[in-house]
């Protein structure tokens, strides 16, 4: 198993862009195959930092996920929609092996 961890520099001026753009991504990765564990957005302290984490069954199921995602319409709309409204100044992705009991 391997969870992904996003994190978004946003512009704090368009939260309200970001909470849309991450709500699609949400339903889209659920629906190519991966556990969505949701948006975190700014609350208190920075209001530019935001954060998502999602989990794959393996590296590769992750891969394929990739591969679906760039060819998938409406995750290349979900792509266009952040582009477009400048949501998102930069983001990191880092990948976790998580622990359960």
């Amino acid at each position: 198993m391997i969870t992904i961890h996003l994190r978004y520099e946003i512009d704090a001026d368009k939260l309200d862009d970001f909470r849309a753009y991450g709500q699609e991504w949400i339903r889209l990765v659920n629906k190519l195959g991966g556990t969505h564990h949701g948006y975190f957005l700014p609350s208190e302290g920075d209001s530019d930092e935001a954060f998502a984490l999602f989990t794959f069954d393996s590296l590769a199921a992750y891969e394929q996920y990739r591969t679906a995602a760039s060819t998938d319409p409406e995750c290349i709309a979900a792509f266009e929609f952040a582009t477009r409204t400048q949501c998102i100044r930069r983001y990191e992705r880092r990948f976790l092996s998580p622990v359960f009991e």
